[in-house]
């Protein structure tokens, strides 16, 4: 697996994703969450594009799709 993160808020098509210390994505990167929906009941399968730093180890990024029923605490992976 790459480099690993975890949605820390969803709202509407934007994420703030936080990642480990020093390895945030570069912009433009894609990072892709994917859950089978054990919680939800709503499996998730989405690209979204890094679109800003946000320090403290968290970028903003722009889903591609929908982000009905996203949660925080969800993985993410930069795919770059």
């Amino acid at each position: 697996m790459g480099n690993m993160g975890k949605v820390v808020q969803v709202i509407g098509p934007v994420l703030d994703i936080e990642f480990a210390e020093g390895q945030p994505p570069a912009i433009l990167n894609a990072v892709r969450v994917k859950d089978e929906g054990k919680q939800t009941g709503v499996p998730i399968d989405l690209i979204a594009e890094v679109a800003q730093h946000l320090g403290e180890n968290r970028v903003r990024a722009v889903s591609m799709k929908t982000t009905d029923g996203m949660t925080r605490g969800m993985a993410a992976e930069d795919l770059g």
